[in-house]
């Protein structure tokens, strides 16, 4: 079952495009994000839906969903900068017994410094006007996410991090 529409060619992805089983609680969701106009909201529907047989709750669905919509348009703004073609942007999900665990690689431009933002809080303290733009993003990811940690490995950028829902109930 092809679980993305907007799928590269295995050869250019890198890895199997396919879903395989391993273990009772969710396939393994390997999708390749290649579209700019309409990626990453396509990717992250993809995903919900990919995510349904854990029955995720609103909370948990928004906390992928922010997460991933945070990462994935950082991507575009600023590894893949400018109205270019967008190079390919792997994102795997595993759901084990301490969250979902979630790596997106991509071939772009690496990060400043050769790390992640620390993501400080922004100061609200002001009108709406003078509000900022940005500078938000990294503040949800690490607030939201666990073990948040980037590399850049053979020019490619690797981002892998844990969420800590769709943890097993106990009944």
């Amino acid at each position: 079952m092809r679980l993305w529409e907007h799928v590269v060619p295995e050869h250019r992805c890198g890895f199997d495009t396919y879903a395989r089983q391993r273990g009772p609680m969710l396939k393994p969701i390997e999708l390749c994000l290649v579209n700019r106009d309409h990626g990453v909201r396509d990717a992250l529907a993809r995903l919900l839906v990919a995510l349904g047989p854990l029955n995720l709750g609103a909370e948990e669905r928004n906390t992928v969903e922010l997460v991933l919509a945070e990462v994935l348009n950082n991507i575009l703004e600023h590894a893949y900068p400018g109205i270019g073609p967008l190079g390919t942007v792997r994102i795997s999900v595993e759901a084990r017994s301490n969250g979902l665990h979630i790596s997106v690689l991509d071939d772009g431009a690496p990060m400043p410094d050769g790390q992640a933002p620390l993501g400080t809080a922004q100061d609200l303290n002001m009108g709406i006007p003078d509000l900022p733009e940005g500078g938000f993003g990294w503040f949800l990811i690490r607030d939201l996410a666990k073990d948040v940690q980037y590399r850049r490995v053979a020019g490619h950028n690797q981002l892998d991090l844990r969420l800590a829902i769709a943890l097993p109930r106990n009944h």
